[in-house]
């Protein structure tokens, strides 16, 4: 069998990844253009340019991603699948965090959550549209900026605790709960809060959202693990923020390694089940 390539397609961003004959995993990369068709071939041109593969190499193509649906017919008249996003998560999701069974948490302009369970179809369960296109709007309106980059590095200076109301800021006693749970994101706001304080609570605001929808699933598998993946795991408060909430639920919420590359890894997975 010759290499398979998975590619998941986004708005603007494309990512690509391959696996070789022995199912083993060629470096990931992404493509940024203005349309889909465009971001593909790119993607495709660069990848194939970069490892040093023809054509003549390839077995398959899996696709995935919004915008697989421009996709219609073969590129370069390569074989090529469309694979189910959901499905995709959930491969990506296993094979990044070597579990046999766990929640993922694909963080995306939204954000989606499956049930992964090797030698079963993965199961969507739902989703909250707090994500990646929550940061950017409130951030550019609130803050003017439009590039995670420079949003990550303000949230750098920021100060949590002038921003979120915590269990501690409201009660003296012990009522059973951690006492730097968040109480109320952004219940505690004032005037005199920095552009980074602001930045903090907005990141805080999206994970903790995100991280306590992903809990509430896991309960009724009677989970622990907890694989987050998708673009904004690449920020640099997540490890941190998630790690929090690892101790106070005694959950395991991991970021693998290649994270942000988890559903386009699992595309292509997607083509040895067959």
């Amino acid at each position: 069998m010759g290499v398979v390539i998975g590619i998941d397609i986004g708005g603007s961003t494309t990512k690509i990844v391959g696996f070789d004959s022995e199912k083993k995993l060629i470096k990931p990369m992404f493509v940024t253009a203005d349309d889909p068709i465009t971001s593909i071939y790119g993607a495709f041109g660069k990848f194939t340019d970069t490892n040093g593969l023809g054509l003549n190499d390839i077995e398959r193509v899996m696709i995935t991603g919004v915008g697989s649906s421009y996709v219609n017919k073969p590129i370069y008249n390569l074989k090529c699948e469309v694979t189910p996003e959901f499905k995709s998560i959930g491969l990506g999701g296993l094979y990044l965090s070597g579990l046999d069974e766990a929640i993922i948490i694909s963080l995306g302009t939204g954000t989606a959550l499956v049930h992964a369970k090797r030698g079963c179809e993965p199961e969507y369960l739902g989703g909250t549209g707090v994500g990646g296109g929550t940061l950017m709007g409130l951030s550019g309106k609130l803050l003017g900026l439009n590039k995670i980059e420079h949003i990550d590095d303000l949230a750098k200076t920021g100060d949590i605790n002038n921003v979120d109301l915590k269990i501690k800021d409201i009660s003296k006693k012990d009522m059973g709960l951690s006492s730097q749970m968040t109480a109320s994101n952004f219940g505690k706001l004032d005037d005199i809060a920095t552009q980074g304080d602001l930045a903090i609570g907005l990141i805080n605001m999206v994970f903790e959202t995100v991280g306590m929808v992903a809990y509430f699933a896991s309960k009724q598998f009677g989970l622990r693990d907890i694989v987050v993946t998708g673009n904004l795991t690449q920020i640099s408060q997540a490890k941190e923020i998630f790690d929090v909430l690892n101790k106070m639920f005694n959950m395991n919420f991991m970021i693998p390694e290649n994270a942000q590359f988890s559903t386009v890894i699992g595309s292509a997975l997607s083509s040895f089940e067959k």
